[in-house]
């Protein structure tokens, strides 16, 4: 015969102060995981969300970033002859000549600064983006000093703002517009024309990538082969998907430390579960004994307190899950190791992320559970109910 579940949600009612203090630990263990989770969740969605699969990045030979590569316009114009590119209805093909380096903005984090992501393209380049949109202002006119910036970068850089000037290179540039491309890297880059910026930074001739659009899937890979075996070329090629998927190496430090820093924390709340129903199994044996008056076995015991201290988990998991609500859609950044710039993102807490904090919670409440209740079954009847 089971002992009733109400007896346990009853245990806990009385108890409500250790109740209370022994699911907030829990909480807060959750709550850490949960926000690197989220964080982690957000950066992956972002990296992953840009790039087109029919869309090919060219670096040079070597290179596992735009910001290291070289690219020559002779070198480009070899590329765009290339067969299987896609061309526009002018006839024209979709290849986009670009341009990237960083410079240092003052961020709501980071007084000192945190290096940005410029890109100088052509409007071509523009246009083969296709999630990309104009959300406020207008877009940079070719030859004058104009950048739109992206939309993450509006929430976090006061100077990157509409109207405003951003000072670097030679001179000041005006912000004319803002662009979003859903939750993409690209919201976290800075635009500009290509031959004004390449200008600025002395470097007209040789810049950083070129971005091609295949005809189809297959047309793509075939690319991909050619670029790279061309010895002429001497460039390497990679689907433009491919090259942001690898970048979320840079989420690979935060994603060990969290799980490093939710791991001694999910200890600790593990010994504070145990006290407690160590606490508990002290203060009711003779409650126990009489259980076992009444005819309740001792699986019956242990399945009991095993329940109350899962019921405690699930109490701290769901608070946790509570705590870090207010996180979604918050915007933050991380920096990239590969091109040395902050790529910003918003935290996603996903109703996945939240059940995974609830199991995770319930691993804690089982392992802070079972040695008390095991306790509390081996009691035997005339000791529990001489006990005060």
């Amino acid at each position: 015969m089971a002992i009733p579940i109400a007896y346990n949600f009853r245990n806990l009612v009385v108890r409500k102060t250790t109740t209370i203090m022994t699911a907030l630990g829990i909480a807060l263990t959750v709550a850490v995981l949960l926000a690197v989770l989220a964080l982690l969740h957000g950066l992956q969605t972002s990296l992953k969300g840009t790039g087109d699969p029919l869309q090919v990045l060219v670096l040079r030979k070597g290179a596992n970033s735009e910001l290291v590569s070289n690219f020559t316009r002779t070198g480009f114009q070899i590329l765009k002859t290339k067969p299987g590119i896609a061309h526009d209805a002018a006839g024209e093909p979709l290849a986009s000549l670009e341009m990237v380096t960083v410079i240092n903005l003052i961020s709501v984090d980071a007084p000192d600064g945190i290096n940005v992501t410029v890109r100088g393209l052509e409007p071509i380049g523009i246009k083969m983006r296709r999630n990309l949109k104009l959300v406020a202002g207008r877009w940079f006119a070719t030859g004058r000093r104009e950048v739109v910036v992206g939309q993450s970068l509006t929430k976090r850089f006061p100077d990157a703002q509409l109207g405003k000037k951003l000072r670097f290179g030679t001179g000041d540039w005006d912000i004319v517009g803002v662009m979003s491309s859903g939750q993409s890297a690209t919201n976290s880059e800075i635009f500009a024309d290509l031959n004004q910026l390449s200008s600025d930074q002395h470097r007209s001739e040789v810049l950083s990538s070129a971005l091609v659009r295949a005809t189809d899937p297959v047309a793509a890979d075939a690319l991909v082969k050619n670029i790279s075996n061309d010895q002429q070329l001497n460039m390497d090629a990679e689907l433009e998907t491919a090259y942001y998927e690898s970048q979320e190496s840079s989420g690979a430090l935060l994603r060990y430390l969290g799980w490093f820093v939710a791991i001694v924390m999910a200890v600790g709340s593990s010994f504070a579960a145990m006290n407690t129903m160590y606490a508990a199994v002290a203060r009711r044996a003779r409650e126990i004994g009489t259980l076992r008056v009444l005819g309740f076995s001792r699986f019956s015991i242990l399945l009991s307190f095993f329940s109350e201290s899962v019921l405690l988990a699930i109490l701290g998991g769901v608070i946790g899950c509570l705590l870090v609500l207010p996180l979604n859609g918050l915007t933050t950044g991380v920096g990239n190791f590969q091109t040395f710039a902050e790529t910003d993102f918003s935290l996603t807490v996903t109703p996945g992320i939240m059940m995974g904090g609830i199991v995770f919670a319930v691993i804690m409440g089982a392992c802070g559970g079972l040695f008390p209740s095991w306790s509390a079954a081996r009691k035997e009847i005339l000791t529990a109910l001489r006990e005060v």
